[in-house]
């Protein structure tokens, strides 16, 4: 299988990456990428960006390196009403929106129930493209609701390689994507995969995500990144447009 952009990743800004937006699209370039999106963790996580980064992102140039570039974010959600930490009107002139839990961020509680509402009601928002690593025990969800919601709400899956390599601090990532990845593929909701790479040497990693694609036979044409064009398509904000 052949991906064409990363949809998750990281520079500097994000406060726990290593790389500028230029030396991340020159090795997505040099990886034969045709495009990567930047998803900078959003304002509540410790250590991240402001505000004005995620509100100036028109000034940087979409296309660099030879490839071409999706600005956006990585947002946190909050808690069980699906609430996430940048305002619609940020998020509608980004060009791509990942909508994640992270443990130093969420505030709700942690029952399977009320983990599966935070992320169905995140996924009514317009402007939430994608789910990230919804693979993690220790935030537990019915991957049957998520997947049934993903479809009806045209918003996309995350395979995410980061989460499932075997030193990972996420909890049975393994076990639980693959369950996702099965509902998904009975269902035929789409999924992404993103490497969720910190640093420039791990963009288009997907040696994980690729292994367990192979093992289910999931197939392609559920996978959105497969092609630029096709991912971009795929993208809420872009079927609303």
């Amino acid at each position: 299988m052949n991906i064409e952009i990363d949809t998750h990743s990281h520079t500097l800004a994000s406060g726990h990456a290593y790389n500028t937006i230029r030396e991340m699209a020159d090795a997505a370039g040099k990886k034969g990428l045709k495009g990567l999106a930047i998803t900078e963790h959003a304002v509540k996580m410790p250590g991240t960006c402001h505000i004005y980064y995620f509100q100036n992102l028109r000034v940087v140039p979409r296309r660099q390196c030879g490839i071409e570039l999706l600005l956006g974010t990585e947002l946190n959600i909050l808690n069980e009403a699906g609430e996430v930490d940048l305002a619609q009107e940020v998020l509608q002139e980004m060009d791509i929106a990942i909508a994640s839990i992270h443990l130093p961020c969420y505030k709700g509680e942690y029952s399977k129930e009320m983990i599966t509402r935070a992320y169905v009601n995140a996924m009514q928002n317009e402007y939430v493209d994608i789910i990230g690593h919804p693979d993690d025990g220790r935030v537990p969800v019915d991957m049957q609701v998520l997947a049934q919601e993903a479809k009806r709400t045209g918003t996309l899956l995350e395979v995410n390689n980061s989460s499932l390599r075997p030193e990972g601090f996420r909890v049975n990532t393994m076990d639980n994507c693959r369950e996702m990845l099965l509902e998904c593929k009975k269902l035929g909701t789409m999924v992404v995969l993103g490497s969720d790479s910190h640093v420039d040497a791990d963009i288009a990693n997907y040696e994980y995500a690729y292994r367990l694609l192979e093992e289910i036979d999931f197939p392609e044409e559920l996978v959105a990144n497969t092609a630029l064009d096709k991912l971009k398509s795929s993208l809420k904000r872009n079927k609303k447009a």
